[in-house]
């Protein structure tokens, strides 16, 4: 990185940034309270209300959601006259999945290999922590020039909807002339990118009855219904031979036109086994961005240790589906649950529930806030070009602002990159990519002033 000033600040803070985020991954912040309790996620919204008042914001405030969490908001006023920034991330995480598989406890920040390893390390938590750095150094040097706004939710990654909604009730709130999305990644570590799309999704969850109770498969089985089975019918429906997904009426052959994404880096950074095949035809950026992807999240049977022979009267299954923008998620979810009901074999009783829904989001990168952006990370980055990408992960609040505030510019960065492995055991953040991101926001809030 080119000597500057507020890159030596940054430099010079990125200790206290490993103790604060060590602090902030202590917190199980997992928006599920059926799994974690709510009070880790209370404490972890306390800490950051904590933080933002040490740093001079204003109206610092809990929010309580209509899902039952609570976001962070907080004010910073700048010079008389101007521009006003809102600066997104979220303090939820993921659960760990199996904790067994963490070469180190998912909760406690663990530096190896040149990075810091962690749940919520990179998505989102470390997001907050970039925005806290990028401020703490233009006001080490000559002061924030913009007006800042910080949103911090706690219920992003279940998809409830709880801020979306509290921001459509309190409109003025968050209206802001740019914002600054602190929740996607670069496309590789050392390249410089903004996120220009993010594909919506929908879930929904799946129940299937046959029988009024389950049935020696002895005595009954080979003509009793089996829902199990007819569960399992139904999931491969959704896709086609290659893996292609393949909900009746929705379509699934939209192709991507930035930037391409090869077939032996997608497999590197997926890190697919050799001699598996990737899933779906068209290119790799077609599948991730500008295609549906439906995924199977989880199913309700018997695990293998300890089951019985029994035909099974029951089972569940939670579906996740990833729709490009274009595609309405509430249509999608509409077509997602006909087709599952016209696949449903045997006149077996099926039920289903939406459970998750955001829509998707593409920016206006013709905006001046997309020039400051890419000065500032030629700066942050030397040598390299700020890159367009999609990213096939959803964030619902980004359609809500867009709707709400129309004139508003949207930027998406962070710390999400391949190798950090969001929502995977061992998730990671880069110091290096906190450390040049946090620079690029610092000199894009100092640009975009002056723009």
């Amino acid at each position: 990185m080119s000597s500057n000033p507020v890159a030596e600040t940054v430099a010079s803070l990125m200790p206290r940034a490993k103790e604060e985020l060590t602090e902030l991954v202590a917190f199980a912040s997992v928006a599920d309270f059926a799994q974690f309790p709510k009070s880790e996620s209370e404490a972890a919204a306390r800490w950051i209300t904590d933080a933002l008042t040490a740093e001079g914001f204003v109206d610092v405030a809990l929010l309580d959601t209509p899902d039952g969490t609570q976001s962070v908001y907080g004010y910073l006023p700048g010079p008389e006259g101007a521009k006003t920034v809102l600066l997104y991330a979220h303090y939820d995480v993921q659960p760990p999945l199996d904790e067994a598989g963490w070469t180190t406890p998912p909760f406690e920040l663990t530096e190896r290999d040149g990075r810091w390893y962690g749940r919520g390390s990179a998505d989102c938590k470390g997001g907050f922590i970039m925005h806290l750095l990028a401020l703490r150094a233009l006001k080490a040097n000559g002061g924030v020039p913009v007006n800042v706004k910080m949103i911090v939710e706690g219920s992003e990654e279940q998809g409830t909807g709880g801020l979306e909604r509290y921001a459509e009730q309190h409109p003025d709130l968050l209206e802001a002339d740019t914002v600054v999305i602190g929740d996607a990644g670069n496309f590789r570590v050392g390249l410089p990118t903004v996120t220009t799309i993010l594909r919506g999704m929908t879930m929904i969850r799946v129940q299937i009855d046959t029988l009024e109770g389950n049935l020696h498969s002895g005595q009954f089985g080979g003509a009793a219904p089996d829902a199990l089975a007819a569960l399992i019918r139904v999931l491969d429906s959704l896709r086609a031979a290659d893996g292609s997904t393949t909900v009746d009426g929705l379509d699934a052959a939209a192709t991507w036109d930035g930037l391409e994404y090869s077939e032996e880096q997608f497999r590197a950074d997926a890190r697919v086994l050799d001699g598996v095949q990737l899933t779906g035809g068209g290119s790799v950026a077609d599948r991730l961005w500008a295609r549906p992807a439906v995924t199977v999240l989880g199913i309700d049977c018997p695990p293998v240790v300890g089951a019985t022979p029994s035909v099974q009267s029951a089972a569940r299954a939670l579906i996740s589906l990833r729709v490009p923008p274009g595609v309405d998620a509430a249509e999608a979810t509409k077509l997602l649950q006909a087709h599952v009901e016209a696949h449903t074999p045997w006149g077996a009783r099926v039920t289903t529930e939406q459970v998750g829904q955001g829509q998707a989001f593409r920016a206006d990168t013709s905006s001046p806030a997309y020039q400051a952006m890419a000065d500032a990370m030629a700066v942050a980055y030397p040598g390299e070009t700020m890159q367009y990408a999609g990213q096939g992960g959803s964030i619902p609040l980004c359609n809500t602002l867009a709707g709400l505030y129309p004139r508003a510019e949207i930027l998406l960065i962070g710390l999400s990159e391949p190798e950090a492995q969001i929502h995977a055991v061992n998730e990671s953040v880069s110091p290096e990519e906190l450390e040049r991101l946090s620079v690029a926001e610092a000199l894009f809030l100092r640009n975009y002033a002056a723009s």
